[in-house]
Formats: structure tokens, C-alpha cells, sequence
């Protein structure tokens, strides 16, 4: 540690361990690894505590430590229940004065956080941060067992479970299918499967997404900046997100990590799991504008959409014949190799 501004008093000596800086503040203390600048001794040996680590306020209940003892009372109300900050709008209570404020964006509607990429706005610079990894592609909290890389530290906590076998508590239940989950927002990404929603929308092209980091994959699409830096070491195949990666080698091991518990039927991706649990709830949230006529999967619907455009976009390279279903085309070369089915 060293004081900033250290001078000389008129008898030669320092001066109380500070100097007036302009406009008769003090300087205060400087952290000797980052150069940041505190007001008091005592503000800057917490600080310190985040170079070192050091974490000497425990709970006595979980274990749990912190740097400093504010943090340490705040957890502790997650073990007592105590909410005493209250939302004077709706009556919602909240452990911390944090969370409250947060909460309180909710009804101004503030966004102060805005990405400059896609124009997205958020009520957190924390919420803000996770998404701009979305464009970025950034996926810096990696599983040391299995490989697999996230954007979020939480995502990680979540997958680590997986393995060391820790059931993972899911208190949100969807009322259409009954699948569980973790969080909040993973019900409410796991709804638009249900509702077809695709609240995120390219305005370069109009298509539309039902999860953000879709959109912006796609975005790069427009942008030229396309990247595929996640590689199939057994085909070479390349993809943009990790994710993409992953599905593809699902389809060469055979893995199929999403079950069913009604029938026990596994699928490689969640989302041919949320389109085969439709078989069994009947739903139908893809509807055709024109006549009315609804289906389970927008691959369908898109088929049937051509009924009405005339479209055929599947055309016979020999003769020049077009369909609108591929299977349509597969038939129809039959007619030209002469193979028997």
C-alpha cells in the first residue's frame, strides 16, 4: 500500500498520510497491484481481499465465505427468509436493497443498458455483459470434466451437477407438458416451443427467432463476420456456436441426452423432444393464415403453405420437372435411373 500524494509538511515531514488534492479533497490510498484509489485505509484492505481471495466472513449454517461482512448479513437472510426491502408499487419483498432496486426497473421500465450491436436493452449491466457474449461468441467458463464451455458461470454450476450426480431442485413446472426446470427463464424459453412465439426479429430480414442468441447468430449471417471456429475433429464439418458442435456429434455417436419420461422416447436435441411431446398433448401452435389449418412442427407448415404460393423449389436437374417436397423429386428421379423401390 502507498498514499497517494504523499508531500511534505512545512516542518519537512508527511502529512497525516494524505494530501489535499484540487477542490481541498483528500487523494486517499493506493492499491499497490491495480492502482486503484480509495478514501480510507480500511476501504482499501477490503479491496485487496479481491487479489488475494481472502474470504474471512463464514456462515455458520452452509459454510459459505465472503470478503466482506455486508455480503455475509445479505446471505444470511437466505437462510432466515428475511426480505426487508419492500416494493411500495406491488408489495414484492427482497433480501437486498439491490435486488429491489432491479426489481424496480420492472415497472418504470428503465433499460439504461443498451448493446450497441443489435440494439437489445437491458435493466443490468450484468444482463447486459452476458448478452453481448451471445455476439461474441465468447464462451469462457469451460467444464474440466467433459469440455463443454459456457457463457454464463452459472450455466456451468448447473452442468457440473450432471456429473457429481447432486439432483438439481426444478420448482418451475410447465402446465402443458409438466417438464420441470431449474430457472424461471428456462420455463419461459421452454413455453415458446408450446406457443411458437419468436419474439426475436432480424430487421434486416425479418426472420425471427424464439431465443436471443439465435438472432444473433444469425445476424452475422448479414454481417459477413461469420466465424466457425468449433471444428468436428472427425469430419472437419465447422460451426458457429458450440452448440451447433455439439448436436452434430450427437448424430455420429447415436448420444441422445433428452428423454421423454411418458414414453421413454430419447432425442439428440431438445428441441425434437418438444416436437414429439406435441404427439402426445395434441398441440398444434403452428397455424396457416389463409385457411386455418394448424400443425405441430413450422416444417409442416411450411409445406403446406406451398398449396397455397404454387411454390417448387425442388427441381429435377434432368428434366426440369419441379415439386414441392424433396420427397416429391426423390420419386420422380426413380422414373429417370429406373430403380425399383
Amino acid at each position: 500500500m502507498r498514499v497517494v500524494g504523499e508531500g511534505r509538511g512545512r516542518s519537512g515531514g508527511l502529512k497525516d498520510g494524505r494530501q489535499e488534492g484540487r477542490g481541498g479533497s483528500a487523494t486517499g490510498f493506493e492499491c499497490d497491484t491495480c492502482g486503484k484509489a480509495f478514501s480510507g485505509s480500511s476501504n482499501l484492505a477490503v479491496h485487496m481481499r479481491t487479489h488475494t481471495g481472502e474470504r474471512p466472513h463464514v456462515c455458520e449454517t452452509c459454510g459459505k465465505a465472503f470478503s466482506q461482512s455486508g455480503s455475509l448479513a445479505a446471505h444470511l437472510r437466505t437462510h432466515s427468509g428475511e426480505k426487508p426491502h419492500v416494493c411500495e408499487t406491488c408489495g414484492k419483498a427482497f433480501s437486498q436493497s439491490g435486488h429491489l432496486s432491479t426489481h424496480m426497473q420492472t415497472h418504470s421500465g428503465e433499460r439504461p443498458h443498451v448493446c450497441e450491436t443489435c440494439g437489445k436493452a437491458f435493466s443490468k449491466a450484468g444482463q447486459l455483459a452476458r448478452h453481448t457474449q451471445t455476439h461474441m461468441g465468447e464462451r469462457p467458463h469451460v467444464c474440466e470434466t467433459c469440455g463443454k464451455a459456457f457463457s454464463e458461470s452459472g450455466s456451468l454450476r448447473t452442468h457440473m451437477r450432471t456429473h457429481s450426480g447432486e439432483k438439481l431442485e426444478k420448482p418451475y413446472v410447465c402446465k402443458t407438458c409438466g417438464m420441470a426446470f431449474s430457472g424461471s427463464g428456462h420455463l419461459a424459453r421452454h413455453m415458446r416451443a408450446h406457443t411458437g412465439e419468436r419474439p426475436h426479429v432480424c430487421e434486416t430480414c425479418g426472420k425471427a427467432f424464439s431465443d436471443s442468441s439465435n438472432l444473433a447468430a444469425h445476424l452475422l449471417t448479414h454481417s459477413g463476420e461469420t466465424q466457425k471456429p468449433h471444428v468436428c475433429e472427425t469430419c472437419g464439418k465447422a460451426f458457429s456456436r458450440s452448440g451447433g458442435l455439439a448436436r452434430h456429434m450427437r448424430a455420429s455417436t447415436g448420444e441422445r441426452p433428452h428423454a421423454y419420461e411418458t414414453c421413454s422416447k430419447a432425442f439428440s436435441t431438445s428441441g425434437d423432444l418438444a416436437v414429439h411431446m406435441r404427439s402426445h398433448t395434441g398441440e398444434k401452435p403452428h397455424v396457416c393464415e389463409t385457411c386455418g389449418k394448424a400443425f405441430s412442427e413450422s416444417g409442416s407448415l411450411a409445406k403446406h403453405m406451398r398449396t397455397h404460393t404454387g411454390e417448387r423449389p425442388y427441381v429435377c436437374e434432368t428434366c426440369g420437372n419441379a415439386f414441392s417436397q424433396s420427397g416429391s423429386l426423390a420419386k420422380h428421379m426413380q422414373t429417370h435411373t429406373s430403380a425399383r423401390p
